[in-house]
């Protein structure tokens, strides 16, 4: 959830299989902040965020190994809410 401090923004729920857990949330913060600068609107930072953060927890260790395209292919996604690694 974002809230931008008027409205809240949710994102998709992903259903996923844990890999390893460490990064997932450095992952999402780091997101959040370049989905920020890049000037998307408040639905897409949470979207592109939380989708960062699924698939990092997809890859074992602490390197993000995920692209770009990755990210914005799952935040854009065909709904299906499935991580594909």
């Amino acid at each position: 959830m974002l809230y931008d401090g008027k409205d809240y923004y949710f994102s998709n729920k992903y259903k996923m299989q844990i890999v390893d857990r460490v990064g997932g949330g450095d992952s999402f913060g780091a997101r959040l902040i370049i989905a920020s600068l890049e000037g998307y609107d408040a639905k897409s930072i949470i979207e592109f965020s939380v989708a960062a953060s699924c698939l990092e927890h997809s890859v074992e260790g602490d390197f993000n190994m995920v692209s770009m395209d990755e990210v914005l292919q799952l935040a854009g996604g065909d709904g299906s809410g499935h991580v594909q690694r």
